[in-house]
């Protein structure tokens, strides 16, 4: 880093997280004064407009790409039309120890007074509540399933490259072409179009502002090296969005006017992405060095001022159960490098190299970055990447480029879109600036096992959620009891799928996100809106969680009860009602005497696969209400902790409320004969059949140290994906080193871990989730040499 950087990064790092009402107090006074006069395109495209007219622009010292989510960075905005927190929720969010986010006295006067009396029972989260039917939020409320969209909007937009070749104005162009086209009964499609033009209107005036905020700092500015920034600063806002970029600087500052417009219209979830950002910027890096505008020097410093704007930005502050699942700031936005282009070659090209160099330079837990390997991808480039790795930042994540496009093409894109997409959020799939792939919540596997153990009963609360499907005292074999599980698992797809539908039917109706549709294809050709259909393709996706645990449990059930018979299914219902109290011997025996899951054990692994299948075959393929269809993918965020303090203890000997295995990892501590068993183990699951799978390695430093270290660690990967796995990530510390940074949290504030599909402070985790992430095996040896 150079000084601009170093004092850059260390201001985003001391910025004091908190929310902003500004954005809920403008929305509230737009509606106030206009609801009722348009169609729902055309005001929330006009509320857009508003706010980016009005709200405070930002222009830091230093800076060379401009623009922040709130009046100042760190300061996060909120989104009353989707969920209007209540005072107790600030309150909470203003006090809790860990994330926090600061209150004002004024702004929580604003929400007591103005915010709350308006959006109460407006609000989407309030609608949808009382619209899906009463066992869909029975089932919500035990713990058996999430639902992202009842707070935050449809996330995982990701940009392809036509933000680098298109302006504004040639988008606006596009959109009167398909109004001249419209037939006569086309009125709602008008209304959408409409919509889009007042948007994409709109981040031109946005970009403007700042062009002239800049003007106005430069005329009183004194030092002539900053005053030409400022001068250029203004005559790139003047350019971009409105035109297509011409150069380096122009396609980042393009890329980043669209990232805000995305995330002030609508909170998504898992934010905007940049997708393959190194292809994207590979033509102006070529030309900036050839015409001599761009050094690799500059086009670094501008890479490091474009990450701080990532790290700028917190999470919009969850409420309800969201809230208890997830407790980072991190927005999810995710960086892919390398994997392939549009005709199948290699991706990586000097802007690769030029991106790890920043990722480990400027240690910052945002933007979330990746790298994707193909068969074709250059053994550098994943030396170069280990290298990183070693680290130990968690970042970047490892993709098989390969298997992404097998996903798609498994999905029914074409070919090229398929080469064109990737992943982003966590390890989620999607065809980039074509797909709108949406996250619609977490579903217990584990809980839906403890039912069928209690004949459809919930034994946290005594309420009969699912079917009765017989007393298990009375099961004969393992099979029968498999064979109620997926009854009851099919009745609670069905449920979740049938609230999924009436929440993707009132974002349709009443929450558009008109610019989003102008940058996604095909929504503009369509005349519909992103959130209605409108794009190329139309994905919802539902997560698995807890396929670890549950693998394990059905195996010590199959081995403890039916096989050996040490143990009755009387005794172990017994067990588990009781916590395992006064029985340690028993419950050893069930951790340690079982066939486990992440071993390459064929006895445990088996049933890893029934569990896949089944949860495969009762989602994958039913449509949605965008004339798309649902899939699944396998991976927690930190939803496992949250899962696990709503189940009981578990047949394979888990004590009640504790975390629930991550992603498609072992049980933590269970993976006993080296990283090789767990890959092999993995790799057993079909997974071209999801969406993504989530994988998490902890290694101790030593392991990977010299060159021979990397090479290891490389062929550990190449081997994995050509096994078929989907992702890994890793974890470069060591157990002690973290409980010293539990025991002394300012001596260790730097320090970055992996969680799930993204890295945090460690010190800023919850203590529940720290107490996972030590306990997850540490691998000293076994890597392939």
């Amino acid at each position: 880093m150079n000084d601009r950087t170093s004092r850059l990064r260390a201001r985003s790092i001391a910025a004091e997280p908190a929310i902003s009402t500004e954005r809920a107090e403008l929305l509230t006074r737009f509606y106030r004064e206009n609801d009722g006069r348009h169609s729902v395109p055309v005001m929330r495209a006009l509320a857009f407009r508003y706010l980016c007219e009005h709200k405070t622009i930002y222009l830091g010292e230093d800076e060379l790409i401009v623009g922040e989510r709130g009046p100042r960075p760190k300061a996060t905005p909120t989104y009353p039309e989707l969920t209007c927190h209540s005072l107790a929720d600030l309150d909470i969010l203003d006090s809790r120890p860990k994330t926090s986010y600061a209150v004002s006295p004024a702004g929580r006067d604003l929400y007591e007074q103005e915010i709350i009396p308006f959006w109460r029972g407006r609000s989407l989260r309030d609608r949808i509540f009382a619209l899906v039917p009463p066992a869909w939020r029975d089932a919500y409320e035990a713990g058996i399933f999430t639902e992202f969209m009842e707070q935050r909007a449809p996330g995982h937009t990701v940009a392809d490259g036509k933000i680098y070749r298109k302006g504004m104005l040639d988008f606006r162009r596009e959109i009167a072409a398909a109004l001249e086209n419209l037939p006569g009964d086309g009125a709602a499609q008008r209304e959408q179009l409409r919509a889009m033009d007042i948007a994409a209107e709109a981040v031109i005036l946005f970009a403007e502002r700042h062009a002239a905020l800049a003007r106005e700092k430069a005329a009183a500015e004194q030092n002539p090296v900053r005053r030409a920034e400022l001068e250029r600063i203004a005559a790139v806002c003047t350019r971009v969005p409105a035109e297509a970029p011409r150069d380096f600087h122009e396609a980042l500052q393009m890329y980043w006017f669209c990232h805000l417009a995305v995330i002030t219209e609508l909170n998504g979830w898992d934010a905007f992405s940049p997708g393959h950002l190194d292809q994207h910027l590979e033509p102006f890096y070529t030309q900036g060095l050839a015409d001599g505008t761009l050094t690799h020097e500059s086009a670094r410093e501008l890479l490091e001022c474009f990450f701080v704007k990532f790290n700028n930005h917190l999470a919009p502050p969850k409420v309800g159960v969201t809230a208890a699942e997830s407790g980072t700031y991190t927005d999810f936005a995710n960086i892919n490098l390398a994997g392939v282009r549009p005709d199948g070659s290699d991706g990586v090209s000097e802007v690769s190299y030029l991106l790890l160099e920043v990722i480990r330079q400027l240690h910052l837990v945002q933007p979330s970055t990746n790298v994707q390997i193909a068969a074709v991808t250059p053994d550098r480039f994943l030396m170069e990447a280990c290298r990183v790795i070693r680290c130990g930042y968690g970042f970047p994540s490892v993709f098989n480029s390969d298997l992404v496009v097998q996903e798609f093409l498994r999905q029914g894109k074409s070919l090229t879109d398929a080469r064109e997409g990737g992943t982003s959020g966590c390890v989620e799939a999607g065809a980039f600036g074509k797909e709108a792939y949406i996250l619609t919540g977490y579903f217990n596997l584990p809980k839906i096992l403890e039912l069928t153990l209690n004949d459809g009963r919930d034994p946290r609360t005594g309420q009969q959620l699912g079917p009765r499907t017989g007393d298990p005292r009375r099961f004969s074999d393992l099979a029968e009891l498999v064979g109620a599980w997926q009854e009851q698992l099919r009745f609670f797809i069905d449920l979740k799928i049938e609230g999924n539908r009436i929440i993707e039917s009132l974002y349709a109706r009443e929450m558009p996100a008109p610019f989003l549709s102008v940058i996604t294809d095909d929504c503009i050709n369509r005349g519909r809106d992103y959130n209605e259909g409108g794009a190329r393709y139309n994905t919802s996706y539902i997560q698995g969680v807890g396929i670890g645990t549950i693998t394990d449990s059905l195996a010590a059930i199959e081995k403890h009860v039916f096989q050996e018979q040490t143990l009755t299914m009387e005794e172990l219902l017994g067990l588990l009602a009781d916590d395992f109290a006064d029985n340690e011997r028993t419950r050893q025996r069930l951790l340690n005497r079982t066939p486990r899951w992440g071993n390459d054990d064929d006895e445990a692994d088996r049933h890893m696969r029934t569990v896949f299948e089944a949860f495969f075959a009762a989602v994958d393929g039913r449509p949605n209400e965008r004339g798309g269809s649902h899939h699944i993918d396998m991976l927690p965020t930190t939803c496992h902790i949250y899962f696990g303090s709503v189940l009981g203890a578990s047949p394979d000997g888990r004590r009640a409320g504790a975390p629930l295995s991550e992603g498609i990892s072992p049980v933590q501590g269970m993976d006993r004969q080296g990283p090789t068993a767990v890959l092999l183990s993995a790799a057993k699951m079909d997974q071209v059949r999801t969406g993504g799978t989530l994988l998490n390695l902890k290694f101790v430093p030593q392991v990977l140290a010299g060159e021979q270290g990397l090479a290891n660690l490389a062929s550990l990967i190449r081997t994995y994906f050509k096994l078929g796995g989907h992702h890994v990530q890793f974890n470069v510390v060591d157990a002690d080193t973290l409980r010293r940074a539990r025991a002394e949290p300012e001596a260790h504030r730097g320090l970055i871990v992996r969680v799930a599909g993204y890295s945090d402070y460690f010190c800023d985790l919850s203590a529940e989730l720290q107490e996972e992430i030590i306990t997850r095996t540490e691998h000293g040896a076994g890597l392939p040499g």
